[in-house]
């Protein structure tokens, strides 16, 4: 029945036409595509999440890379945040190999999904507040299906993203507790899941040195440790 709704909403997603500018954008890169790629097929729409639908951990990242999971379709994958993310999940027991190149490359999750704030490329990678408002439900499905223990919120816009989420719901009255920083845990109210944060693993970020891999897998340790006594 879980994978049976979890279909049902990818097929919702995937067929989403709410933000004009998105659609605009994500259908011309899908046209023009890259010189490196002008073989390839570009995925070109919407992109559901991507991993185990029994997951106790929910990754949210920002939104698809315009020639990354706007070109293969499957979140983080093709391009180089994608590549230090699933290392990393390689390494810590998430994923079961450390590449994720196109859709079908046998990449298999355990115990994690992959999800967006937004699932669309947006332009300069920066979707607009109502583009994330738009989305928003569609992630508060996932959410409701999934029912994880813990999620990780790649970058401030996630975490302010789903904190968004729990003050449309009633949760939390208020965001203003939960500052985004690298390595931070929030235990929420009731029977929430456990917050944690981590530096989008964008090349920004990795190859500044701001987020290091083990800076990242000592969040991924956190979050195990964490499991084990769910």
């Amino acid at each position: 029945m879980l994978k049976n709704n979890l279909t049902v909403l990818e097929r919702e997603i995937t067929n989403c036409r709410r933000c004009p500018r998105l659609v605009l954008y994500r259908e011309e890169v899908a046209r023009l595509k890259r010189r490196a790629y002008r073989d390839w097929t570009y995925w070109g729409r919407p992109v559901p999440a991507f991993g185990d639908p029994d997951a106790r951990l929910v990754i949210i990242g920002l939104a698809p890379a315009a020639h990354g999971a706007n070109r293969t379709g499957r979140m983080f994958t093709g391009d180089r945040s994608g590549d230090f993310l699933f290392a990393q999940l390689y390494r810590a027991g998430f994923a079961n190999q450390p590449q994720s190149i196109r859709a079908g490359d046998g990449l298999i999750l355990n115990d994690a999904l992959i999800s967006a704030a937004v699932r669309c490329a947006p332009p300069d990678n920066k979707p607009l507040p109502e583009e994330i408002r738009n989305c928003l439900p569609y992630l508060e499905q996932e959410l409701v299906l999934i029912r994880p223990r813990a999620i990780l919120a790649l970058g401030g816009i996630a975490l302010n993203t789903y904190l968004d989420l729990l003050k449309r719901q009633g949760a939390i009255a208020s965001r203003a507790a939960f500052t985004f920083s690298h390595g931070a845990i929030f235990a929420l109210p009731g029977d929430l899941p456990r917050l944690f944060a981590a530096y989008h693993p964008s090349q920004q970020n990795t190859q500044t040195g701001r987020l290091t891999p083990d800076m990242f897998a000592r969040v991924l340790r956190k979050i195990q440790k964490f499991l084990e006594t769910c």
